[in-house]
C-alpha cells in the first residue's frame, strides 16, 4: 500500500512546528501498518474550509491521485482534510473514483458518526443527479447514432468528420494507406516489418505518432473500415463509406486472431469489505485481509489481527472473511429495515446539516456582531448622540450587513440543504440493495458501519449514529 501525507496548519491557531508533528505521527502510523509513504503535500497558514482554491498542494494532490502513484491519503486528523462536509464529500468522491481513500493517523475510527452517513448521502445524491444527466446525454447520443452521426469519437485514419452532416467521410490522402496496410497483412506480411516500413516512409497515425504494433492491431480489428457504424448496441451496416473490401478485412482479421496470443484472464483481487473498520477486541489493533491455500489447493480468505500477525503479544485467532462480512451486512440491514431507527437518523441528519458549513457559521457570527453594532448606533442617535463619524460608521455597518446577507444567501445556494423527503429517499434506497453484490455490500458498510470489534465470544458493532452500538453474542448465533 502506497500513501501520501497531507498536512496543513492555520496561522490563527497553530505554528509551523505543527506541520512536523502531523508528518511525524502520520509516518509512525504508516510504519505500524506496513504502509509505504511515497510523498507529502503541505499547505501552510490556510483554512480547510475557506479559499479551497488557494490550497495549492491540496488541489495538486487531488489531481495527482488519478496517476496511480498512491492509494491512500494519510492525515493527522480528518479536519486537516476538510472541515466542511460538502467539500469533504466532493473531494473524497474524486479520490474514491481514482481508487484512493483518506485515513486518519490519530483517530482509530472515523469521527462524527452521523456525518459519515450525511457524507455518503451527499455522494449518493451527486451520483444520482450525475446518472440522470448521463441518461439525458445518452438519449441524445442514441438519437445521433440512429442517424449514423458521429458521437464525439476521433475519426480513425482514413476518415474525416464532415462538419455539416456530423458523419464520417473518406480522407483521400489517408484512405490508400489504410487499404495498403490491410492488403499487405492479409497477404502474409509480418506486422513488425509492415510497421517498420510505414515509419521509415514517414507515415504516421491520425494523431501524428509513429505506427506501433498496438496501433496496427487496433486498425485491423476496426469494422468501420468495412463501412459498419456502431455505437453501443446500435449497428448500421453501410452507415460509413467503406475503405476496405469485406474479403480482405476478413482475411486480415482471421490472420491477426491466429497470431495473437490470448492473454490470461486477470486474476481478480479479493475484496475485503471491512478494511480499516475491523478491530481486534483483545488488543485493539486493526484486523487485515489475508489469504492462504490448503493442502488440497483450496483458497481461504480471512481477517487477522496485525499484532497477532507480527507476534507482538496478541493471540487472537483469525476470522473467516465471508462469515464476518455476512454477519456485519445482515446486522446492518436490520438497522436499515427498522422504521423508528431510520426516522431517528433522518431527524439527526436534518439537524446537523446547518452545523456542517463552517463558512456559514463564521458569516452568521459576523452578521450578528454587525447587527449589534447597528443597534448600538441607532440607540445612540435616538439618545441625541450624532456626528459625521457616527453617520459614517452606520453607513459602513449597513453596507457590511448587506454584503454578509448576500454572501450567506450565495453560500446556501451553493450548498443546498437536503430536505427530509430527500434524506428519507436516500436512506430507504438501502432497503432495496442486492446484498450479494460486492459493490452494494461495500456501500452499505461504508455508510452505516463505523467500526467492528471482534472478541472470542462476541462481536461489537459501532454504527454511524449516536449511541449506535450493538453487541452480538456468538453463542446466540444460529448455525
Amino acid at each position: 500500500m502506497n500513501a501520501v501525507i497531507y498536512a496543513r496548519f492555520s496561522s490563527d491557531r497553530q505554528r509551523e512546528a505543527s506541520i512536523e508533528g502531523q508528518i511525524r505521527e502520520c509516518t509512525e502510523y504508516a510504519k505500524r501498518n506496513d504502509i509505504t509513504v511515497v510523498g507529502s503535500y503541505i499547505d501552510r497558514a490556510l483554512s480547510a474550509s475557506k479559499d479551497t482554491e488557494k490550497r495549492l498542494d491540496f488541489l495538486k494532490m487531488i489531481n495527482d491521485s488519478g496517476k496511480g502513484l498512491f492509494d491512500t491519503v494519510l492525515v493527522w486528523k480528518l479536519d486537516r482534510f476538510a472541515r466542511d462536509r460538502y467539500d469533504s464529500a466532493h473531494y473524497k468522491h474524486i479520490l474514491k473514483k481514482n481508487g484512493v481513500k483518506v485515513v486518519s493517523a490519530t483517530e482509530g475510527i472515523t469521527s462524527g458518526p452521523e456525518g459519515i452517513i450525511l457524507e455518503a448521502m451527499l455522494e449518493g445524491m451527486a451520483e444520482y443527479y450525475s446518472a440522470e444527466l448521463s441518461e439525458k446525454i445518452r438519449r441524445g447520443q442514441k438519437e445521433n447514432a440512429l442517424k449514423g452521426m458521429n458521437n464525439g469519437s476521433t475519426a480513425p485514419l482514413g476518415y474525416v468528420l464532415n462538419g455539416s452532416t456530423k458523419k464520417l467521410d473518406i480522407e483521400p490522402a489517408e484512405a490508400p494507406v489504410v487499404l495498403e496496410i490491410f492488403k499487405r497483412y492479409a497477404e502474409g506480411e509480418d506486422l513488425k516489418k509492415l510497421r517498420d516500413d510505414l515509419n521509415a516512409r514517414g507515415l504516421t497515425t491520425k494523431k501524428g505518432f509513429p505506427f506501433t504494433y498496438t496501433t496496427l492491431a487496433a486498425m485491423l480489428k476496426n469494422r468501420k473500415y468495412i463501412g459498419e457504424y456502431k455505437y453501443g448496441d446500435i449497428v448500421i451496416p453501410g452507415g460509413i463509406p467503406a475503405i476496405v473490401p469485406q474479403d480482405i478485412f476478413d482475411r486480415a482479421r482471421e490472420r491477426l486472431t491466429k497470431n495473437q496470443k490470448t492473454p490470461a484472464a486477470a486474476k481478480a483481487d479479493e475484496r475485503y469489505l471491512l478494511t480499516t473498520k475491523l478491530f481486534c477486541g483483545k488488543c485493539g489493533a486493526q484486523m487485515v485481509g489475508e489469504s492462504g491455500k490448503s493442502r488440497t489447493g483450496k483458497m481461504y480468505h480471512y481477517y487477522k489481527c496485525l499484532s497477532a500477525k507480527r507476534k507482538t503479544g496478541c493471540d487472537k485467532k483469525a476470522v473467516k472473511k465471508d462469515w464476518i462480512e455476512d454477519l456485519v451486512v445482515n446486522q446492518t440491514m436490520a438497522v436499515v429495515m427498522n422504521d423508528r431507527l431510520m426516522e431517528r437518523i433522518a431527524d439527526r441528519l436534518l439537524a446537523i446539516q446547518g452545523a456542517e458549513s463552517y463558512d456559514l457559521k463564521l458569516m452568521g457570527r459576523e452578521l450578528s456582531e454587525v447587527e449589534k453594532g447597528i443597534d448600538n448606533l441607532l440607540n445612540a442617535i435616538q439618545a441625541g448622540i450624532f456626528s459625521q463619524s457616527t453617520q459614517k460608521r452606520l453607513t459602513e455597518l449597513e453596507s457590511c450587513k448587506e454584503q454578509l446577507e448576500k454572501a450567506i444567501l450565495t453560500e446556501k445556494l451553493k450548498r443546498p440543504a437536503l430536505d427530509r423527503e430527500e434524506i428519507s429517499f436516500f436512506l430507504h434506497r438501502f432497503r432495496n440493495i442486492d446484498v450479494t453484490v460486492p459493490e452494494q455490500r461495500q456501500r452499505l458498510i461504508d455508510c452505516f458501519i463505523n467500526a467492528v470489534y471482534v472478541y472470542d465470544d462476541k462481536i461489537v458493532l459501532v454504527f454511524n449514529y449516536k449511541n449506535g452500538t450493538k453487541t452480538v453474542k456468538l453463542n446466540e448465533l444460529g448455525g
